[in-house]
């Protein structure tokens, strides 16, 4: 039997560890889902995911051919509900675009799709729309401004603020190039 630890558990010198290593990423998200072409006909067809392979109650989809960023699957949750208000679980899940060109090309993506935003704020660090998938998973679609454009405190702590995000301003950004 495996016993499971908490950090009440956990001796006090494991709590203080180096840093993770800067080079760590987050490779991919996994996603309980009720239905997988409900699912897939939001990250695939509005935010423009490709599949890289479809398995039986799973599909795994990516962003320029990695193997997979997002992957959906029902295999303990096929036809459930979402989780209730006030439970653990995904807050939501932050899916970072290399321009702002290309969030608004995202956020036009979302307004032809008729989704609605539950929010769009102004980080200082990032700009960033909030929404919800069709199983209700909050998803985060931001960008990233210039590390020499973020905003600190005089004592050189960075300054992160949640201002709302100009939407129009956003829009008239220019579309960006197809590849």
């Amino acid at each position: 039997m495996t016993e499971t630890l908490v950090s009440s558990d956990l001796p006090k010198q494991a709590l203080r560890a180096e840093p993770i290593n800067s080079g760590v990423r987050i490779g991919h998200v996994h996603l309980k889902v009720a239905d997988l072409d409900r699912g897939l006909t939001f990250y695939r067809d509005v935010l423009g995911f490709e599949v890289t392979q479809r398995v039986p109650g799973a599909v795994f989809m990516s962003a320029g051919g990695y193997h997979h960023h997002i992957a959906l699957n029902t295999w303990e949750s096929f036809g459930g509900p979402p989780p209730p208000p006030g439970a653990t679980g995904l807050y939501h899940l932050a899916i970072l675009y290399p321009t702002r060109a290309l969030l608004a090309d995202a956020l036009r993506r979302v307004i032809a799709a008729k989704i609605a935003l539950d929010g769009a704020s102004d980080h200082g660090v990032s700009e960033a729309l909030y929404l919800r998938d069709p199983d209700d998973n909050g998803v985060e679609l931001y960008w990233d401004r210039p590390k020499e454009k973020w905003p600190y405190t005089p004592d050189g702590k960075l300054a992160m603020v949640t201002r709302r995000l100009d939407l129009e301003n956003l829009l008239a950004e220019p579309a960006p190039a197809r590849a």
